[in-house]
């Protein structure tokens, strides 16, 4: 059997995905996480192969959560499952210790596999990311904006622009409100961004909030 936790912050995609693994007879679901913390917790508190993590939760989430992750349970193979089907999303989640990329529509149909082959050690990522990539390929060599920014930076610039204030933010992150406006002022000078309309407008137009966090 594999173990499996779950940590997505929807009740009904965590029992979806719990009925999808359970009806492949070879996983055992040994905790599910709602957020940042419950999912730490169910980490350092079970054996578990594999953690099948939604990237966007409340508190703390997204690539720093992959990190300490990682850090804590070196072992431990995830599967990263969102809603974010932008290459950039992609690339940090692996840089930061993801062995899986799938995307929440692609899961009725590619999870099974997935959990299959990150769990033996293997590194899986979906048609539909796949294809982001290649299309990347033909991309001009420059980086696009929000491609400069750091992973912490890059976590604030999605938390600004999904409508946070910067008091929600630096509780969400653990940081003072000062690092948070200090993060801020530096990704609209790195993104060459005149206020914060306009860095909202920038993820509006490339795609890189969930649509339950459009403002």
């Amino acid at each position: 059997m594999i173990e499996v936790i779950i940590a997505d912050d929807h009740t009904l995609m965590r029992e979806g995905l719990r009925r999808i693994l359970e009806d492949a007879r070879d996983f055992e679901i040994v905790g599910e996480g709602w957020d940042g913390a419950s999912t730490l917790a169910l980490v350092r508190s079970r054996d578990a192969k594999v953690l099948v993590l939604d990237l966007s939760m409340p508190g703390r989430s997204g690539v720093d959560l992959i990190k300490q992750i990682k850090e804590e349970k070196p072992a431990l193979r995830l599967l990263v499952l969102t809603m974010h089907a932008e290459q950039q999303y992609a690339v940090r989640a692996f840089k930061a210790g993801a062995s899986g990329y799938l995307t929440k529509e692609s899961a009725s149909t590619e999870l099974v596999g997935a959990v299959r082959k990150v769990a033996t050690g293997g590194v899986y990522i979906s048609m539909r990311m796949a294809e982001h990539f290649a299309q990347s390929l033909n991309e001009p060599a420059d980086a696009l904006p929000h491609q400069r920014l750091s992973d912490r930076e890059f976590e604030v610039f999605r938390r600004i622009a999904a409508g946070q204030t910067i008091s929600e933010i630096a509780q969400s992150l653990c940081v003072s409100a000062k690092t948070v406006s200090t993060y801020k002022i530096r990704i609209l000078d790195k993104m060459q961004l005149p206020h914060e309309a306009a860095l909202v407008r920038y993820a509006l137009n490339h795609k890189l909030l969930d649509d339950e966090d459009n403002p």
